[in-house]
This record gives structure tokens, C-alpha cells and sequence, in this order.
């Protein structure tokens, strides 16, 4: 059983993002004493999800992968109650509506791969080579092969410009929230066999879920909620309430914006702004459970979410949610739903503005040279975790609390967390 929290902890833990919550639960499993603060009043960070209108709604669109190793070690998925997008894809292109569909779970939809249907032999042939090593290649593999960007990666896979301008690029555009395919390609090749091995979907409450169950099976009064940090000390942390918390070791989980703040001289990378636009409508636009991509660039995706969990929405409404790159700006909502009409052939003209979510970190920029994970020391007593130590996803975060863990715990002669 965990010790019980005192104001005299171990180690605090500032932020209760998913890799603070990671980073806590793995100090507290190996006998010390952690207190977490949060500054705002939920925990999650960027994983939250709110209530507007009779909607649910994330602060930013985010589909939950179940094959992450982090999540499946953590987390118990039956008490998500998660719902699964339909495997694959459509993208929306000046041909029309392309569908393209894993036919190793819906052999129904083979036909739709025949050459010619949607691209060449020579394609649909390169990505099924691609596919096959991904998915059943060594994880070390995929970690230590050559690093190039994802462009010219899949250039040397032996697809045409025309198949990835049409299908990788828009579709990996909402992966990675960058549209010139210059991430990592060590990062695209294990985020591809993440979704090959895995299922995409969404939680039954939204994704603020995730993060919450984390929290609920902390002791209680491990987290403190509306409790903003102003600095560290040589003892530990300065609240902004004027009160200080010693502790033998502090680890930082926040953004990446307050990290730098309280930990000057970390070194960030650049991160990726996406904005969602939330709609409501009468009718559905899509009635299935699938995401959408642009081939022309105009949004990032876009999907349905009360198709993949009706409880989304209230009764007789439909929820679209629209990711874009980049902040919010006066005409683009409108320009916005001129495209979401041509690509889901529907009257969008009477669909209503819930609200728009933009988050400014949402994911770090992750180019050539990426290392997979970075050390958490930043000084003596001093440690940081957050996706910008690791992959921007879930698994890195909480990977990256995970190793924070274990090196507080090296450093303190704790042992090593699980």
C-alpha cells in the first residue's frame, strides 16, 4: 500500500498531464512518498475533455491508440468503454472520395483495392511491404534503422508522388500536424505499427477519460488541483500561494512553455499549433464511424464523433469535429465550412459553431535527429518529463514520466520503478 501523503513528500511532481500521472504512479509504486501539483482544475494537461452545450467536446481533436505498450500497461481499456473508429481512411480528392480501408479486418472491401481503383500495382504493392515489416519487425529495428525524413522514406519505399500526395500525406498531415512529411521517419515507422498492431478510438467520455482514470487510482490526496507552482527552490517548490513544498527531488511534467519557465536553459523543440472547429448539425454528414482527410490540404481531418460514440451528442443532433493547422483567424471557419461541404456532400450552411479549440502545444516538432528519449536530470534534485523528452503521443509521454521515475529513484537510491 503507498504511503500516505504528508507535507513533507519525497518528490513532487508538477503537472498531472499523462506523463506526470505516469511518472507519480510509478514513485508511489516503489515506496515513496509523492505529491503532484496541477495549477489548473482537472488533471490531463492537454488530454481534457469538457461539457459545452450538451457535447462533449475535447480541447483539441484526439483519437486514442489501444496498442501503445505504455497504455496497455497501465490502463484497464474495458473501463474506457472505448468505441473504434472503421479501420482505414477516406480522403477527400479531386476524383472524389477515395476509400482506402485495411483489408486484413474488413476482407469485405478487398475489391476496393484493385489496382487501378485507387492507385497502381506498384503502390498498393509498396504498402503492403511497408505494412508487413512495420508490423512485424523487431521495435529495436524500427529504433536503430537509417533516419531520414518520412518523405524520403517512403520515396525509397517505391511509392509514386501521386499515392502519397493523394493518401500519406494528408492522412499523416493529422498524425504528426505538419503537412511536408518531415518528421522522423523512425518516428512514422513506429507510429505506423502502432496503428497496424492497434485499434483507433475514442473513449466513451471523451479523452479527458484517459488521464482521469490515471488519477483516480492514485491515493487520495496525492493531487492538488489550482495549485500553480512560481518556482523552484533549493529545497523544493515556491507555490504561487506563497507557500513552499520541500522535497528531496522535484520532476517538472507540465507544457512545455511552463518547463521552460521553471527549468531555464531546457532545451525545446518547436511545437505544432492546431486549432478544432466543433459543429453541431441535425443530421449526421458521414453515418459511420471514419476519418476524413483532405487531399487539397484545406483541413487536417475531419470526422463525426457522435458516429463513433452516439452519447457525444445529445439526441437528434450530430457533432463534427475539424482540425486545421495553426491558430484560429477571422473568414477561416467559413472558408472552412465551404470545403467541409464539398468533401462530405452535405449542406454544412446550417450546421452551428459549438466552439473552437486551439492548442498552441500540441505536439512537439519532431525532424531529423529525433532522439526516441531523452534524460529527465536537468540538476540535482532536478528532473523533467513531458513528450518533448520522447514522441509526441500518449506512449512517449508516459514513457517519458516512466524514465523520469526511474532515474529520481537511481538518484535518490529508491531502486527502480516498474
Amino acid at each position: 500500500m503507498p504511503p500516505t501523503i504528508s507535507d513533507s513528500p519525497d518528490v513532487v511532481v508538477v503537472g498531472a498531464g499523462v506523463a506526470g500521472l505516469a511518472c507519480a504512479h510509478d514513485l508511489l509504486r516503489s515506496g515513496l512518498r509523492v505529491q503532484l501539483v496541477e495549477a489548473s482544475d482537472g488533471v490531463g494537461g492537454r488530454m481534457r475533455s469538457d461539457r459545452h452545450e450538451g457535447f462533449t467536446v475535447d480541447r483539441g481533436f484526439q483519437v486514442f491508440n489501444t496498442s501503445y505498450p505504455q497504455v496497455r500497461r497501465r490502463l484497464a481499456l474495458r473501463e474506457l468503454r472505448l468505441r473504434p473508429f472503421t479501420p482505414g481512411v477516406l480522403v477527400a480528392t479531386e476524383r472524389g472520395r477515395l476509400r482506402f480501408g485495411d483489408p486484413t479486418r474488413r476482407p469485405r472491401r478487398l475489391s476496393g483495392l484493385l489496382p487501378g481503383r485507387l492507385a497502381p500495382a506498384r503502390d498498393l504493392l509498396a504498402l503492403g511491404a511497408l505494412s508487413a515489416r512495420d508490423a512485424l519487425a523487431p521495435v529495436r529495428t524500427l529504433k536503430h534503422a537509417e533516419e531520414r525524413t518520412t518523405r524520403t522514406a517512403l520515396a525509397a519505399a517505391g511509392f509514386s508522388e501521386r499515392f502519397v500526395e493523394e493518401f500519406f500525406r494528408p492522412f499523416l498531415s493529422g498524425v504528426f500536424l505538419e503537412d511536408e512529411l518531415e518528421t522522423s521517419s523512425r518516428v512514422f515507422h513506429l507510429v505506423w505499427r502502432s496503428m497496424l498492431r492497434g485499434t483507433l478510438c475514442l473513449p466513451a467520455r471523451g479523452i479527458g477519460a484517459v488521464p482521469a482514470l490515471l488519477a483516480d487510482a492514485l491515493p487520495v490526496g496525492t493531487v492538488r488541483l489550482e495549485t500553480p507552482v512560481d518556482r523552484l527552490t533549493d529545497e523544493g517548490v515556491l507555490l504561487s500561494s506563497g507557500r513552499e513544498i520541500a522535497a528531496r527531488a522535484v520532476v517538472v511534467a507540465t507544457g512545455p512553455g511552463a518547463a521552460g519557465a521553471l527549468l531555464p536553459g531546457l532545451r525545446l523543440p518547436p511545437y505544432r499549433v492546431v486549432t478544432t472547429y466543433y459543429h453541431a448539425a441535425v443530421s449526421s454528414p458521414l453515418a459511420e464511424p471514419t476519418l476524413l482527410t483532405d487531399a487539397r490540404r484545406r483541413f487536417l481531418n475531419t470526422c463525426v464523433p457522435s458516429e463513433v460514440v452516439p452519447g457525444l451528442a445529445p439526441a437528434g443532433h450530430s457533432l463534427v469535429a475539424t482540425s486545421v493547422l495553426g491558430e484560429d483567424a477571422p473568414g477561416r471557419e467559413a472558408a472552412l465550412r465551404e470545403a467541409l461541404a464539398e468533401a462530405y456532400d452535405a449542406d454544412a450552411g446550417g450546421w452551428d459553431l459549438l466552439t473552437v479549440r486551439t492548442v498552441a502545444e500540441a505536439l512537439p516538432a519532431m525532424t531529423p535527429p529525433q532522439p526516441l528519449s531523452r534524460t529527465s536530470r536537468q540538476g540535482p534534485g532536478r528532473h523533467v518529463c513531458g513528450d518533448h523528452r520522447a514522441t509526441g503521443s500518449v506512449q512517449g509521454a508516459m514513457a517519458s514520466g516512466a524514465r523520469a521515475a526511474r532515474e529520481v529513484l537511481s538518484d535518490l537510491g529508491g531502486g527502480a520503478a516498474r
